[in-house]
């Protein structure tokens, strides 16, 4: 595959994850919550809970991080299972009217995401060299998937100055990005070893 064909594919996943990752989860949980649907705005919790491993792993790119490589692909592939993996949420949003706007819209958007974070996994995987570190970070894909969140950097830097008090630099974003990633894993063993074995795949009241 050429470079700019390799480029382009992964800003179309970008654009792509923007879309089905941020932009219509948002609109979905303000509809949901317009609208009263616990059922969605509990599935909606935990996919953003989820979700935000994707965004620890966003920071370290900045941050010239190598572990933010297989990061994104455990986010994508996390994010795929968790959209379809409550029993008591998938029987309530069944029983739904499948033809409201809001049901079918979730509905549309659950396939969507699914199809486009496992594509998007499939892609990034081809990128998992880039977590040696050293000279390989220098290699053309890598420098190709740290380019759009180091972009997407630039733009929220003036309101991230703004909000510490100083200059938000590559470092701090690293450093963010790794406490974020410390919360995320004592989090997610939490509920491996406590709440799973108890709960199994119910969601229960989230």
């Amino acid at each position: 595959m050429s470079e700019t064909l390799y480029r382009t594919l992964v800003w179309l996943d970008v654009r792509l994850g923007l879309l089905f990752a941020v932009g219509l989860p948002l609109v979905l949980l303000i509809w949901a919550a317009i609208k009263a649907q616990p059922a969605i705005l509990r599935l909606l919790g935990l996919y953003w809970k989820v979700a935000s491993l994707l965004f620890i792993a966003l920071m370290l790119l900045v941050g010239n991080q190598s572990i933010g490589y297989p990061l994104v692909l455990l986010a994508q592939l996390l994010i795929a299972a968790v959209l379809w993996f409550w029993v008591d949420l998938n029987e309530e949003l069944q029983d739904l009217p499948p033809w409201r706007a809001l049901p079918l819209t979730l509905r549309i958007w659950r396939w969507c995401l699914t199809l486009q974070a496992l594509a998007s996994a499939l892609l990034v995987s081809t990128a998992l060299d880039c977590s040696r570190g050293g000279a390989v970070l220098a290699a053309a894909r890598c420098l190709v998937w740290r380019q759009p969140p180091q972009q997407l950097n630039a733009i929220t830097d003036p309101a991230l100055d703004f909000v510490i008090g100083g200059n938000w630099t590559p470092t701090m974003a690293a450093i963010g990005g790794y406490l974020a990633l410390l919360g995320y894993v004592v989090g997610l063993l939490q509920w491996l070893l406590v709440r799973l074995p108890r709960a199994g795949r119910v969601a229960g009241e989230f």
